[in-house]
């Protein structure tokens, strides 16, 4: 397995990791906190670099397949996220702060579409014995 890999997965776990401990201890804790923001964001710097580090393996920035386009959709959402998570906790907004997790939620789900979509046409490739890139499909 190669390095380039091996970070690709680390680090899109811990954007999974990240991601999800901000969004359901936001959901939890029942209002948007600087923390939660602060670990937006951390997750998004984990995922662009997990990201990065996949497009090297395949060859291209964007694959225009179901993995690549779902994966630029979960990234520019998690920017906005962050983003807007930032700029509500700004402008002190407590109507947007108690309802913020139900934006963050719908976020993290449809994050969740590329992730699993990459595991499941790696896995299915590794399983078929070919050669996998970053998107999950397979390399002739």
């Amino acid at each position: 397995m190669s390095t380039t890999l091996i970070l690709a997965i680390i680090f899109i776990n811990l954007a999974c990791i990240a991601y999800t401990v901000g969004v359901w201890a936001e959901k939890i804790q029942g209002r948007l906190k600087t923390w939660h923001a602060v670990v937006f964001w951390v997750g998004l710097t984990f995922d662009t670099i997990g990201t990065t580090e996949m497009s090297l393996l395949s060859g291209s920035l964007i694959k225009f397949n179901f993995h690549g386009m779902t994966g630029l959709l979960a990234i520019l959402l998690m920017l906005f996220h962050a983003v807007w998570a930032s700029w509500v906790l700004y402008k002190k907004d407590e109507k947007l702060i108690v309802k913020f997790h139900k934006f963050s939620v719908i976020v993290w789900i449809i994050w969740l579409v590329p992730m699993i979509s990459g595991m499941v046409f790696g896995a299915f490739n590794l399983f078929m014995g070919y050669p996998a890139d970053a998107a999950g499909l397979v390399v002739w």
